[in-house]
C-alpha cells in the first residue's frame, strides 16, 4: 500500500515537472487561460490601467490646487483692494478658493451696481438679505469646483470594490475548467488540475492587485478632497463677513449727517 502510494506520487511529479516545461511564469499560464479567464484579466487590466491613470492625474491636478491657493491666500491677506486681488487672482486657474473669490467678487460687483441705482429704503436692508445673491453665487462656485476636483475618482471607488469580485468570477471559472479536465480525463493528478487552478489563482492575483491600489487612491483622494472643502467654506465665511462689515459701515448714518437732520450747524 505505502509502495503504491509512493510510486503514484512520483508519477504525480514527473508530469509536474512536464508541465512546467510549458508553464515557465505567469505569463505562460496568462497565454494558456482559457478565453473566458483571458477576459476577465483583459477587464481587470483596463481597471487597472484607468485608475493609475486617475491616480497620476489627480494627484498632479490636486498638488497644483493646493500650491496655488497658498499663494492666492498670500495675495488675499497682503491685498491694498478687492479689485486688485481680483486682477491678480485671473492668473490662478488651478486654484479652487481663487475661483470662489472670483465669481463672489463679480457678484458683488452687480449687487453695489444695484444699491448704486436703487432708493434709500432697499439699500437700507439687511446686510443678510443684500448679501444672499452672493452667498448663492459663491455656494455655486464651490459646487461647480468640488465636482471639478473630484472627477472620475468615483471610478476608484467602483473598481476598488467590484474587481475582487471580477477576480473571483475567474477563479471560479478556472475551477470549473479544472473539473471538466477531470472529467473528460478520468484523473485527478496534478497534471490535470494545475493548468485550471494556474488560471484561477492568476485571475485572483491580479483582481487583488486591481482592487488594493484603487481603495488606497479613493481614501487618500476622499481625505484631500474634504479638506479642499473646508478650505472654500473657511475662506467663502470670512469674505462674506468682510463684506458684511463693509455694508454696516456704508448704511450706519455719519454724524455730521445726524447733526443735519436734527436741525444742528454741523461743526466747521
Amino acid at each position: 500500500m505505502i509502495l503504491t502510494l509512493i510510486l503514484e506520487a512520483y508519477a504525480a511529479s514527473e508530469d509536474l515537472v512536464a508541465s512546467s516545461i510549458h508553464v515557465n511564469g505567469v505569463s505562460d499560464m496568462i497565454r494558456q487561460a482559457g478565453p473566458m479567464v483571458k477576459t476577465v484579466l483583459l477587464i481587470l487590466l483596463i481597471l487597472s490601467v484607468a485608475c493609475w491613470a486617475v491616480i497620476l492625474i489627480k494627484t498632479r491636478m490636486l498638488h497644483r490646487a493646493r500650491r496655488e491657493s497658498a499663494q492666492f491666500m498670500e495675495l488675499y491677506w497682503n491685498r491694498k483692494s478687492f479689485a486688485s486681488l481680483y486682477r491678480d487672482s485671473k492668473s490662478l486657474d488651478n486654484s479652487h478658493v481663487a475661483q470662489v473669490f472670483q465669481v463672489g467678487y463679480e457678484e458683488l460687483g452687480r449687487l453695489n451696481k444695484y444699491l448704486d441705482f436703487s432708493s434709500s429704503e432697499e439699500s437700507r436692508l439687511d446686510p443678510e438679505t443684500l448679501l444672499e445673491s452672493v452667498e448663492r453665487a459663491m455656494r455655486g462656485a464651490m459646487l461647480a469646483e468640488s465636482q471639478r476636483l473630484e472627477r472620475f475618482v468615483p471610478l476608484l471607488a467602483t473598481t476598488g470594490n467590484t474587481a475582487p469580485f471580477i477576480g473571483l468570477f475567474g477563479t471560479v471559472w478556472g475551477i470549473m475548467t479544472s473539473f471538466q479536465e477531470i472529467g473528460l480525463k478520468g484523473a485527478a493528478n496534478l497534471a490535470v488540475v494545475a493548468p485550471g487552478i494556474s488560471e484561477a489563482l492568476v485571475a485572483t492575483a491580479i483582481g487583488l492587485a486591481t482592487a488594493i491600489p484603487a481603495v488606497i487612491g479613493y481614501n487618500h483622494f476622499s481625505n484631500k478632497l474634504r479638506q479642499v472643502e473646508s478650505e472654500m467654506s473657511n475662506f467663502s465665511a470670512d469674505f462674506l463677513n468682510i463684506v458684511k462689515r463693509d455694508l454696516l459701515r456704508r448704511q450706519t448714518p455719519r454724524p455730521e449727517a445726524v447733526s443735519l437732520a436734527k436741525g444742528a450747524s454741523p461743526a466747521v
